[in-house]
């Protein structure tokens, strides 16, 4: 790792405040393993889940809840599960592209070269997606994952956990600068 790179890593907050939303036409608290599995491993980590909730896969109510979770300011980022697919009812990617400023690339390609490893060509069904989003107080860090507990698990472990809190010190970083 490099210098600064080590130096960004150690200015990162320790504890982050996430948001978990699961997009379902089917689960209910007691199924949501994907959302479990985001709950427990940010909790892991040390960060603390300031919200989780559960909304069928319907793109205007989606979009009330993210709206609403994006404007709290107990939240510095929010996870999804669910709706990334390319069945008619999926539509959680349609929501979020249209709320992020920033898109991170690099998170769903990498995301999906390390399905891939896992699980082959089906990996390239997958939308998962995050970036930035402007609000009233700042932007805010959004990742979509798609509703399968071994793909929820692989992001997780892989991606999120090692790196949200630096992306969150940066979005964070640059909202001071601003004032």
């Amino acid at each position: 790792m490099s210098e600064s790179a080590r130096k960004h890593r150690e200015s990162s907050p320790e504890k982050i405040r996430v948001a978990v939303l699961t997009v379902s036409d089917t689960r209910v608290p007691e199924t949501d393993t994907g959302g479990n599995i985001i709950v427990e491993l940010m909790r892991e980590a040390g960060h603390e889940v300031s919200h989780r909730e559960i909304v069928r896969d319907d793109a205007p109510r989606i979009q009330e809840i993210l709206q609403s979770l994006l404007a709290n300011e107990d939240v510095d980022a929010v996870i999804t599960t669910g709706g990334t697919g390319v069945s008619d009812r999926d539509t959680t990617y349609e929501v979020v592209s249209r709320l992020i400023d920033k898109r991170l690339d690099g998170f769903g390609e990498l995301f999906r070269m390390l399905s891939y490893e896992e699980i082959g060509a089906a990996a390239m069904l997958s939308r998962a997606v995050a970036g930035s989003v402007a609000t009233a107080s700042g932007s805010k860090f959004i990742a979509c994952l798609p509703g399968s507990s071994n793909a929820v698990r692989l992001a997780m472990e892989k991606l999120l956990v090692p790196e949200i809190p630096h992306v969150v010190f940066e979005l964070r970083k640059h909202r001071m600068e601003a004032r």
